[in-house]
Protein backbone atom coordinates (compact mmCIF):
# COMPACT_ATOMS: atom_id res chain seq x y z
CA UNK A 1 0.00 0.00 0.00
CA UNK A 2 1.37 3.37 -1.03
CA UNK A 3 2.14 6.30 1.35
CA UNK A 4 -0.04 8.96 1.20
CA UNK A 5 2.17 12.36 1.32
CA UNK A 6 -0.12 15.57 2.56
CA UNK A 7 0.99 19.03 0.56
CA UNK A 8 3.84 20.32 2.42
CA UNK A 9 2.53 23.77 3.99
CA UNK A 10 3.65 26.98 1.77
CA UNK A 11 5.08 30.31 3.01
CA UNK A 12 2.42 32.69 4.08
CA UNK A 13 3.10 35.18 1.33
CA UNK A 14 5.17 34.84 -1.75
CA UNK A 15 8.33 36.76 -2.66
CA UNK A 16 6.01 39.23 -4.35
CA UNK A 17 3.02 38.87 -2.03
CA UNK A 18 5.30 40.38 0.82
CA UNK A 19 6.56 43.32 -1.34
CA UNK A 20 3.18 44.22 -2.20
CA UNK A 21 2.05 43.98 1.52
CA UNK A 22 4.77 46.87 2.73
CA UNK A 23 4.36 48.80 0.04
CA UNK A 24 0.36 49.05 1.15
CA UNK A 25 1.59 49.61 4.99
CA UNK A 26 4.35 51.92 3.98
CA UNK A 27 1.36 53.96 1.79
CA UNK A 28 -0.83 54.06 5.09
CA UNK A 29 1.47 54.70 7.85
CA UNK A 30 3.91 57.07 5.72
CA UNK A 31 2.72 58.03 2.46
CA UNK A 32 -1.26 59.16 2.91
CA UNK A 33 -0.27 61.05 6.17
CA UNK A 34 2.84 63.01 4.64
CA UNK A 35 0.05 64.14 1.43
CA UNK A 36 -2.26 64.99 3.79
CA UNK A 37 -1.00 66.74 6.84
CA UNK A 38 2.47 68.11 4.89
CA UNK A 39 2.10 68.62 1.56
CA UNK A 40 1.10 72.30 0.80
CA UNK A 41 -2.90 72.19 0.34
CA UNK A 42 -2.84 73.83 -3.42
CA UNK A 43 -0.13 71.41 -4.51
CA UNK A 44 -1.61 68.55 -6.95
CA UNK A 45 -0.24 65.90 -4.33
CA UNK A 46 -2.32 66.68 -1.50
CA UNK A 47 -4.75 64.06 -0.44
CA UNK A 48 -7.61 66.31 0.83
CA UNK A 49 -9.66 65.79 3.80
CA UNK A 50 -12.44 64.52 1.67
CA UNK A 51 -9.95 61.66 0.00
CA UNK A 52 -8.71 60.06 3.62
CA UNK A 53 -12.41 59.97 4.75
CA UNK A 54 -12.77 58.02 1.45
CA UNK A 55 -10.19 55.87 1.29
CA UNK A 56 -10.88 55.34 5.37
CA UNK A 57 -14.69 54.38 4.64
CA UNK A 58 -13.85 51.69 1.46
CA UNK A 59 -11.24 50.27 3.92
CA UNK A 60 -14.12 49.50 6.35
CA UNK A 61 -16.07 48.11 3.86
CA UNK A 62 -12.73 45.99 2.73
CA UNK A 63 -12.59 44.61 6.14
CA UNK A 64 -16.23 43.27 5.83
CA UNK A 65 -15.79 42.23 2.51
CA UNK A 66 -12.77 39.88 3.34
CA UNK A 67 -15.30 38.63 5.95
CA UNK A 68 -17.55 37.91 3.37
CA UNK A 69 -15.36 35.98 1.17
CA UNK A 70 -14.17 33.53 4.30
CA UNK A 71 -17.69 32.41 5.03
CA UNK A 72 -18.34 32.68 1.25
CA UNK A 73 -15.43 31.92 -0.82
CA UNK A 74 -14.36 29.30 1.24
CA UNK A 75 -16.95 27.60 3.31
CA UNK A 76 -19.78 28.05 0.78
CA UNK A 77 -22.02 30.03 3.25
CA UNK A 78 -23.54 33.32 1.62
CA UNK A 79 -24.88 35.41 4.23
CA UNK A 80 -27.15 38.64 3.13
CA UNK A 81 -27.27 39.60 7.31
CA UNK A 82 -24.17 40.81 7.62
CA UNK A 83 -24.92 44.03 7.75
CA UNK A 84 -25.70 43.87 11.62
CA UNK A 85 -22.85 43.19 12.72
CA UNK A 86 -21.15 46.05 11.08
CA UNK A 87 -23.84 48.32 12.59
CA UNK A 88 -23.64 46.93 16.18
CA UNK A 89 -19.85 47.31 16.26
CA UNK A 90 -20.71 50.57 14.95
CA UNK A 91 -23.35 51.48 17.86
CA UNK A 92 -20.53 50.34 20.79
CA UNK A 93 -18.58 52.50 19.16
CA UNK A 94 -20.90 55.26 19.12
CA UNK A 95 -22.30 54.63 22.34
CA UNK A 96 -18.79 55.69 23.48
CA UNK A 97 -18.85 58.69 21.58
CA UNK A 98 -21.87 60.01 22.68
CA UNK A 99 -20.59 59.45 26.26
CA UNK A 100 -17.61 61.77 25.59
CA UNK A 101 -19.49 64.64 24.11
CA UNK A 102 -20.01 65.10 27.88
CA UNK A 103 -21.90 68.42 28.87
CA UNK A 104 -20.63 69.99 25.13
CA UNK A 105 -24.00 68.65 24.02
CA UNK A 106 -27.00 71.09 22.90
CA UNK A 107 -28.98 70.74 26.26
CA UNK A 108 -25.54 70.89 28.49
CA UNK A 109 -26.77 67.42 30.36
CA UNK A 110 -24.45 64.25 31.40
CA UNK A 111 -27.20 62.24 29.16
CA UNK A 112 -27.21 62.21 25.34
CA UNK A 113 -28.96 64.94 23.37
CA UNK A 114 -31.51 62.80 22.18
CA UNK A 115 -32.17 60.98 25.61
CA UNK A 116 -33.00 64.90 27.09
CA UNK A 117 -35.18 65.36 23.84
CA UNK A 118 -37.41 62.13 24.58
CA UNK A 119 -37.18 63.12 28.46
CA UNK A 120 -35.27 60.45 29.92
CA UNK A 121 -33.85 61.02 33.19
CA UNK A 122 -31.67 58.02 33.73
CA UNK A 123 -29.13 56.19 31.23
CA UNK A 124 -30.78 52.41 30.32
CA UNK A 125 -28.91 49.41 31.69
CA UNK A 126 -27.27 48.45 28.52
CA UNK A 127 -25.23 52.07 28.41
CA UNK A 128 -23.45 50.80 31.66
CA UNK A 129 -19.99 50.31 30.78
CA UNK A 130 -20.31 52.87 27.46
CA UNK A 131 -18.13 55.46 29.58
CA UNK A 132 -15.38 52.98 29.38
CA UNK A 133 -12.79 52.71 26.45
CA UNK A 134 -11.58 49.19 27.66
CA UNK A 135 -15.03 48.05 28.17
CA UNK A 136 -16.25 49.48 24.68
CA UNK A 137 -13.44 47.69 22.71
CA UNK A 138 -14.59 44.37 24.34
CA UNK A 139 -18.12 44.74 23.21
CA UNK A 140 -17.52 45.33 20.05
CA UNK A 141 -15.82 42.39 19.85
CA UNK A 142 -18.43 40.32 22.41
CA UNK A 143 -21.63 41.89 20.94
CA UNK A 144 -21.34 40.74 17.26
CA UNK A 145 -19.91 37.49 18.36
CA UNK A 146 -22.19 36.44 20.93
CA UNK A 147 -25.27 37.40 18.15
CA UNK A 148 -23.81 35.39 15.72
CA UNK A 149 -22.85 32.31 17.95
CA UNK A 150 -26.27 32.06 19.08
CA UNK A 151 -28.45 32.53 15.75
CA UNK A 152 -25.15 30.23 14.07
CA UNK A 153 -25.38 27.93 16.78
CA UNK A 154 -29.20 26.87 16.07
CA UNK A 155 -29.18 27.47 12.54
CA UNK A 156 -26.47 25.17 11.64
CA UNK A 157 -27.63 22.64 13.69
CA UNK A 158 -30.55 22.48 12.31
CA UNK A 159 -28.59 22.27 8.42
CA UNK A 160 -29.87 25.20 7.21
CA UNK A 161 -28.33 26.00 4.21
CA UNK A 162 -28.69 27.53 0.97
CA UNK A 163 -31.04 30.33 -0.28
CA UNK A 164 -32.54 29.21 3.14
CA UNK A 165 -30.04 30.12 5.21
CA UNK A 166 -29.49 33.59 2.86
CA UNK A 167 -33.06 34.75 3.66
CA UNK A 168 -33.27 33.82 7.34
CA UNK A 169 -29.96 35.66 7.63
CA UNK A 170 -30.93 38.77 5.89
CA UNK A 171 -34.57 38.49 8.10
CA UNK A 172 -32.84 38.52 11.48
CA UNK A 173 -31.41 41.84 10.18
CA UNK A 174 -34.48 43.75 8.81
CA UNK A 175 -36.14 42.72 12.69
CA UNK A 176 -32.84 44.20 13.75
CA UNK A 177 -33.31 46.96 11.75
CA UNK A 178 -36.91 47.68 13.03
CA UNK A 179 -35.84 47.01 16.78
CA UNK A 180 -33.04 49.79 16.58
CA UNK A 181 -35.65 52.29 15.27
CA UNK A 182 -38.07 52.39 17.83
CA UNK A 183 -36.87 55.63 20.13
CA UNK A 184 -37.38 53.25 23.55
CA UNK A 185 -34.66 51.11 23.07
CA UNK A 186 -32.32 53.56 23.65
CA UNK A 187 -30.29 53.57 20.37
CA UNK A 188 -31.58 57.05 19.00
CA UNK A 189 -34.68 55.96 16.68
CA UNK A 190 -34.66 57.39 12.91
CA UNK A 191 -31.67 59.52 13.87
CA UNK A 192 -29.31 57.28 15.37
CA UNK A 193 -25.63 58.63 16.82
CA UNK A 194 -24.13 61.95 15.66
CA UNK A 195 -22.37 65.19 16.56
CA UNK A 196 -19.29 63.28 18.32
CA UNK A 197 -16.57 65.62 19.79
CA UNK A 198 -13.79 63.50 21.03
CA UNK A 199 -12.41 60.16 21.49
CA UNK A 200 -10.07 59.25 24.58
CA UNK A 201 -10.65 63.11 25.49
CA UNK A 202 -8.94 64.38 21.85
CA UNK A 203 -10.96 66.08 19.49
CA UNK A 204 -12.12 63.58 16.84
CA UNK A 205 -12.46 66.70 13.97
CA UNK A 206 -8.75 67.56 13.92
CA UNK A 207 -6.53 66.34 11.23
CA UNK A 208 -4.06 64.48 13.00
CA UNK A 209 -6.82 62.52 14.84
CA UNK A 210 -8.37 61.71 11.32
CA UNK A 211 -5.19 60.52 10.17
CA UNK A 212 -4.69 58.38 13.24
CA UNK A 213 -7.80 56.70 12.04
CA UNK A 214 -7.29 56.21 8.80
CA UNK A 215 -3.65 54.46 9.91
CA UNK A 216 -5.25 52.26 12.23
CA UNK A 217 -7.59 51.05 9.74
CA UNK A 218 -5.05 50.48 6.86
CA UNK A 219 -3.19 48.23 9.72
CA UNK A 220 -6.41 46.58 11.07
CA UNK A 221 -6.94 45.91 7.27
CA UNK A 222 -3.37 44.52 6.57
CA UNK A 223 -3.82 42.71 9.82
CA UNK A 224 -6.99 40.61 8.87
CA UNK A 225 -5.66 39.73 5.72
CA UNK A 226 -2.67 38.06 7.32
CA UNK A 227 -4.54 36.69 9.86
CA UNK A 228 -7.14 35.29 6.67
CA UNK A 229 -4.44 33.51 4.77
CA UNK A 230 -2.87 32.32 7.58
CA UNK A 231 -6.37 30.65 8.66
CA UNK A 232 -7.17 29.66 5.38
CA UNK A 233 -3.90 27.73 5.19
CA UNK A 234 -4.22 25.47 7.58
CA UNK A 235 -5.83 22.21 8.28
CA UNK A 236 -8.65 24.16 9.58
CA UNK A 237 -8.61 26.29 6.40
CA UNK A 238 -8.58 22.97 3.84
CA UNK A 239 -11.70 21.26 6.00
CA UNK A 240 -13.74 24.88 5.66
CA UNK A 241 -12.87 24.34 1.72
CA UNK A 242 -14.00 20.73 1.93
CA UNK A 243 -17.06 21.69 3.36
CA UNK A 244 -17.76 24.08 0.80
CA UNK A 245 -17.23 21.85 -1.79
CA UNK A 246 -18.79 18.26 -0.50
CA UNK A 247 -20.02 18.56 3.38
CA UNK A 248 -21.65 15.32 3.13
CA UNK A 249 -18.21 13.55 2.45
CA UNK A 250 -17.03 15.35 5.46
CA UNK A 251 -18.78 14.37 7.78
CA UNK A 252 -18.51 10.51 6.24
CA UNK A 253 -15.14 11.28 6.50
CA UNK A 254 -15.28 11.70 10.82
CA UNK A 255 -15.28 15.53 10.84
CA UNK A 256 -18.39 17.65 12.68
CA UNK A 257 -19.00 20.42 10.14
CA UNK A 258 -20.90 22.01 12.52
CA UNK A 259 -18.24 23.72 14.75
CA UNK A 260 -15.85 24.97 11.29
CA UNK A 261 -19.33 26.68 10.50
CA UNK A 262 -19.53 27.67 13.80
CA UNK A 263 -16.27 29.15 14.04
CA UNK A 264 -15.59 30.78 11.18
CA UNK A 265 -19.33 32.50 11.37
CA UNK A 266 -18.52 34.04 14.77
CA UNK A 267 -14.56 35.18 13.23
CA UNK A 268 -16.66 36.93 9.92
CA UNK A 269 -18.82 38.62 12.08
CA UNK A 270 -16.74 39.80 14.76
CA UNK A 271 -14.47 41.43 11.65
CA UNK A 272 -17.69 43.05 10.37
CA UNK A 273 -17.95 44.40 14.01
CA UNK A 274 -14.58 46.07 14.22
CA UNK A 275 -14.45 47.69 10.72
CA UNK A 276 -18.27 48.97 12.39
CA UNK A 277 -16.66 50.76 15.17
CA UNK A 278 -14.28 52.28 12.97
CA UNK A 279 -16.08 53.30 10.62
CA UNK A 280 -18.18 55.52 12.98
CA UNK A 281 -15.38 58.01 14.00
CA UNK A 282 -14.31 58.53 10.79
CA UNK A 283 -17.87 58.82 9.07
CA UNK A 284 -19.47 60.66 12.23
CA UNK A 285 -22.67 59.10 12.22
CA UNK A 286 -24.21 55.41 13.03
CA UNK A 287 -28.35 55.11 12.63
CA UNK A 288 -30.14 51.72 12.03
CA UNK A 289 -30.09 52.35 8.14
CA UNK A 290 -26.72 50.55 8.08
CA UNK A 291 -28.71 47.35 8.90
CA UNK A 292 -30.52 47.88 5.33
CA UNK A 293 -31.01 45.03 3.19
CA UNK A 294 -29.12 46.72 0.48
CA UNK A 295 -25.96 47.61 2.33
CA UNK A 296 -25.73 43.98 2.92
CA UNK A 297 -26.10 42.70 -0.33
CA UNK A 298 -23.49 45.04 -1.34
CA UNK A 299 -20.98 43.18 0.95
CA UNK A 300 -22.22 40.25 -1.10
CA UNK A 301 -21.35 42.13 -4.19
CA UNK A 302 -17.63 43.51 -3.41
CA UNK A 303 -16.98 39.69 -2.89
CA UNK A 304 -18.47 38.52 -6.00
CA UNK A 305 -17.03 41.54 -8.38
CA UNK A 306 -13.46 40.94 -7.10
CA UNK A 307 -13.01 37.26 -7.07
CA UNK A 308 -14.35 34.87 -4.36
CA UNK A 309 -11.69 32.36 -2.43
CA UNK A 310 -9.18 34.84 -3.05
CA UNK A 311 -8.47 37.26 -0.19
CA UNK A 312 -7.53 40.51 -2.36
CA UNK A 313 -10.22 40.44 -4.71
CA UNK A 314 -13.23 40.86 -2.26
CA UNK A 315 -10.91 43.60 -1.31
CA UNK A 316 -10.29 45.44 -4.82
CA UNK A 317 -13.74 44.82 -5.34
CA UNK A 318 -15.06 46.64 -2.27
CA UNK A 319 -12.22 49.95 -3.58
CA UNK A 320 -13.53 49.11 -7.28
CA UNK A 321 -17.58 49.28 -6.75
CA UNK A 322 -17.06 52.02 -3.83
CA UNK A 323 -14.96 53.88 -6.00
CA UNK A 324 -17.37 53.92 -8.68
CA UNK A 325 -20.51 54.95 -6.28
CA UNK A 326 -18.88 57.89 -5.15
CA UNK A 327 -18.50 59.10 -8.42
CA UNK A 328 -21.50 57.89 -9.77
CA UNK A 329 -23.98 59.17 -7.06
CA UNK A 330 -22.28 62.54 -7.76
CA UNK A 331 -22.42 62.15 -11.48
CA UNK A 332 -25.39 60.40 -12.27
CA UNK A 333 -27.80 59.74 -8.68
CA UNK A 334 -30.90 58.28 -10.23
CA UNK A 335 -28.67 55.84 -12.15
CA UNK A 336 -26.69 54.60 -9.63
CA UNK A 337 -28.66 51.61 -8.68
CA UNK A 338 -29.30 50.45 -12.14
CA UNK A 339 -25.10 50.55 -12.58
CA UNK A 340 -24.99 48.17 -9.21
CA UNK A 341 -27.54 45.69 -10.25
CA UNK A 342 -26.22 45.51 -14.12
CA UNK A 343 -22.68 45.05 -13.03
CA UNK A 344 -23.48 42.10 -10.58
CA UNK A 345 -25.54 40.56 -13.27
CA UNK A 346 -22.38 40.99 -15.89
CA UNK A 347 -19.96 39.84 -13.23
CA UNK A 348 -22.25 36.67 -12.43
CA UNK A 349 -22.53 35.86 -16.39
CA UNK A 350 -19.12 36.74 -17.88
CA UNK A 351 -16.93 36.53 -14.82
CA UNK A 352 -17.78 34.05 -12.49
CA UNK A 353 -14.46 34.30 -10.70
CA UNK A 354 -14.53 37.86 -10.48
CA UNK A 355 -11.97 40.32 -11.71
CA UNK A 356 -8.91 38.60 -9.82
CA UNK A 357 -9.93 35.30 -11.20
CA UNK A 358 -10.02 37.01 -14.89
CA UNK A 359 -6.37 38.06 -14.33
CA UNK A 360 -5.14 34.89 -12.63
CA UNK A 361 -6.95 32.89 -15.87
CA UNK A 362 -4.90 35.27 -18.28
CA UNK A 363 -1.52 35.45 -16.51
CA UNK A 364 -1.77 31.32 -16.83
CA UNK A 365 -2.17 31.33 -20.73
CA UNK A 366 0.68 33.50 -20.67
CA UNK A 367 2.56 31.07 -19.16
CA UNK A 368 0.77 27.98 -20.68
CA UNK A 369 1.84 30.07 -24.46
CA UNK A 370 5.69 28.95 -23.96
CA UNK A 371 5.77 25.82 -22.74
CA UNK A 372 3.72 24.18 -25.64
CA UNK A 373 6.28 22.96 -27.19
CA UNK A 374 7.71 20.74 -24.22
CA UNK A 375 3.71 20.03 -23.73
CA UNK A 376 3.76 18.49 -26.99
CA UNK A 377 6.68 16.61 -26.47
CA UNK A 378 5.53 15.15 -23.11
CA UNK A 379 2.71 13.55 -24.95
CA UNK A 380 4.51 12.34 -27.72
CA UNK A 381 6.68 10.80 -25.05
CA UNK A 382 3.54 9.06 -23.62
CA UNK A 383 2.60 7.71 -26.56
CA UNK A 384 5.69 6.18 -27.71
CA UNK A 385 5.36 4.80 -24.13
CA UNK A 386 2.16 3.34 -24.44
CA UNK A 387 3.15 1.60 -27.82
CA UNK A 388 6.21 -0.24 -26.24
CA UNK A 389 4.11 -0.99 -22.77
CA UNK A 390 6.41 0.95 -21.14
CA UNK A 391 5.63 3.20 -18.06
CA UNK A 392 6.08 7.17 -19.20
CA UNK A 393 8.53 8.13 -16.20
CA UNK A 394 10.65 4.93 -18.07
CA UNK A 395 11.67 6.94 -21.01
CA UNK A 396 13.27 9.34 -18.22
CA UNK A 397 15.10 6.83 -16.86
CA UNK A 398 18.02 6.94 -18.53
CA UNK A 399 18.60 10.46 -18.73
CA UNK A 400 18.03 10.30 -14.75
CA UNK A 401 20.70 8.11 -14.95
CA UNK A 402 23.02 10.03 -16.67
CA UNK A 403 22.32 13.43 -14.43
CA UNK A 404 23.18 11.09 -11.53
CA UNK A 405 26.29 10.07 -13.13
CA UNK A 406 27.52 13.83 -13.75
CA UNK A 407 26.67 14.77 -10.30
CA UNK A 408 28.44 11.67 -8.80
Amino acid sequence: MSKVVLPTKGPLLSGKGWTAFFVALIVVCAVAPVLNIVVPVDSPLHMSDYAVALVGKIMCYAICALAMDLIWGYTGILSLGHGLFFALGGYMMGMYLMRQIGRDGNYKSDLPDFMVFLDWKTLPWHWTFSDSFIATLILIVAVPGLIAFVFGFFAFRSRIKGVYFSIITQAMTFAAMLLFFRNETGFGGNNGFTDFKRILNIPIATQEMRMTLFALTGLTLLGFFLFAKWLIGSKFGRVLQAIRDAETRVMFSGYNPLPYKLTIWVISAVMCGVAGALYVPQVGIINPGEMSAANSIEIAIWAAVGGRATLIGPIIGAFIVNGAKSWLTVAYPEYWLYFLGALFIAVTLFLPNGIVGLVKKWLSREKAAPAAPSAGREEAQRAVAAGQGMEPEALHAPLAADVKGARA
